[in-house]
């Protein structure tokens, strides 16, 4: 089996266009998306038309759920979310409270947006000191409660990693495809960063020697996606966009 992962396009049409043409490229038996799919300043709908052209296997995440659950006053006090609810329309938005929150693709591969009981928590890093530093082998296994699957794809953290558990388990986050850093203040104040604007997948296959990842990293028109967010005056993604670097 050779699965190409991506996650966390962030409606950015540029960088998925880019990828899913390099997947066409690379070949891949499944494509599956780890949520955080249509949040962003960039191109919500357009993104959710390409992805309607691709037979993708999809799964949702706590930013799909944002934007679908968002209150009258979240709404007010969000310009971004105004833009993505205007741009987007009713079908997107149905589309996404369909997606499951985790799913057992098969009898090997688990897939899941955070952990596969939260869609909040960073399965492979911890971010209390402002960065993220890789958990130790019991907080992941511990995180990852009852599945036994061989390999867990997840998402969420836009930081592209794979980590072998004492359990013999090799979770794969694939990186962020649409945004390729971040800072947060929740729960403390942190940011994710690649260092570079690139566009980020992995390729996880299974051959005679057991699972293997490769980490891709796809150039793209990084300044268009940039500058649609400087549009809608989020001038930190720009600086995310074009950087990797958080603030």
């Amino acid at each position: 089996m050779r699965l190409a992962a991506i996650s966390d396009i962030h409606s950015n049409v540029y960088a998925l266009d880019a990828v899913l043409a390099d997947i066409r490229k690379r070949g891949a038996d499944v494509v599956v998306n780890l949520g955080d799919i249509l949040y962003g300043p960039i191109a919500p709908r357009s993104t959710f038309e390409l992805l309607m052209e691709n037979d993708l296997v999809t799964v949702r995440g706590n930013q799909d759920r944002q934007i679908y659950e968002a209150s009258s006053v979240e709404i007010a006090s969000n310009p971004t979310m105004q833009f993505i609810l205007a741009d987007l329309g009713v079908e997107p938005l149905k589309w996404m409270r369909n997606l499951p929150f985790n799913l057992q693709l098969n009898e090997h591969v688990f897939l899941c947006h955070g952990t596969p009981n939260d869609d909040l928590t960073y399965l492979l890093e911890n971010i209390d000191s402002g960065r993220a530093i890789v958990r130790s082998d019991n907080e992941i296994v511990s995180l990852l409660g009852t599945i036994q699957s061989d390999v867990v794809i997840c998402g969420h953290t836009h930081t592209p990693r794979a980590v072998k558990t004492s359990t013999k388990q090799l979770v794969v986050n694939p990186g962020s495809v649409g945004l390729p850093a971040y800072t947060d203040d929740e729960p403390v104040v942190h940011s994710m960063e690649s260092f570079s604007h690139h566009a980020t997948y992995a390729i996880v296959e299974n051959n005679k020697e057991g699972w293997s990842v490769q980490h891709i990293k796809v150039d793209y028109a990084y300044d268009k996606a940039a500058r649609e967010a400087k549009k809608r005056n989020r001038l930190d993604w720009v600086h995310f966009l074009t950087t990797g670097r958080g603030l």
